[in-house]
């Protein structure tokens, strides 16, 4: 659990409840013509915007930002030294049925049991992390799609609330129903782009560039296992992409 996006969510969400609240009530906050403008709008041309199968991901994409499977880094870089001084001492063979921390480590590692040579290699798992990315770009586009099209349903409600306001201005009774929708769609696509999919969007960009960095080390790792390579070298290495502080304790370890 990602204590920052669950605690983030939940005072973003008390912040704005509560200062309705404190303003009289969430009553006049809620309006169903207002909700199906934006919210049904935006659910509709969002998949109009996508495929299915990348629609419906998308709503699965969204939980990775509060659950998150990050690799560690130190973790790997220690399994790699450990590997490597075992491939250098009794050969790549002897690495079979290592127990490594995820399904893309093992697939590269049984590439070098089975023979597979250096370019091999880094072909086959470069096109896994071009894959991977792709992937998931294709659900942050969709997610993107929430950002950019509630607030314009938004404006699309105020344009339509501000037309039935004028359309009546005979009628003072019809003046307030009128105004709320024009307000309160506005309100709402801002709540769904800034408050709703915004920080989770941030969150699963970032996860992803981190999980590219994890897997470039895994090859990088296992390139030089397959040259040979001691697994003090193998360390030196791949603790260049970690901070200051994880270098020297890693390197001290």
């Amino acid at each position: 659990m990602d204590i920052a996006s669950l605690i983030g969510l939940i005072g973003a969400l008390g912040m704005v409840v509560g200062s309705m609240l404190a303003a009289g009530g969430l009553g006049p906050f809620i309006d169903v013509a207002s909700i199906l403008i934006v919210f049904g709008g935006t659910f509709f041309a969002v998949m109009y915007k996508c495929t299915m199968p990348i629609f419906l991901r998308s709503f699965g994409a969204v939980g990775k930002a509060f659950m998150p499977k990050a690799p560690s880094k130190e973790e790997l870089i220690t399994k790699m030294v450990e590997l490597s001084d075992v491939a250098r001492k009794n050969g790549l063979m002897a690495l079979e049925n290592q127990e490594v921390p995820d399904k893309f480590f093992s697939k590269g590692l049984q590439m070098l049991v089975d023979g597979a040579d250096e370019s091999k290699l880094v072909k086959q798992l470069s096109d896994e992390i071009k894959a991977m990315k792709v992937r998931h770009g294709e659900v942050h586009e969709a997610l993107r799609g929430w950002i950019d099209i509630a607030p314009a349903m938004g404006m699309i409600g105020t344009l339509i609330g501000l037309v039935q306001m004028l359309g009546n201005m005979a009628d003072p009774k019809a003046i307030g129903p009128a105004m709320a929708v024009a307000l309160l769609t506005t309100l709402y696509g801002a709540f769904i782009a800034n408050v709703m999919v915004g920080p989770v969007l941030s969150k699963l960009e970032g996860y992803t560039a981190s999980e590219t960095a994890y897997r470039d080390m895994v090859l990088a790792g296992l390139r030089n296992i397959a040259k040979g390579e001691s697994g003090r070298n193998v360390q030196e290495q791949m603790v260049a992409v970690l901070p200051p502080k994880l270098q020297i304790k890693l390197l001290a370890a």
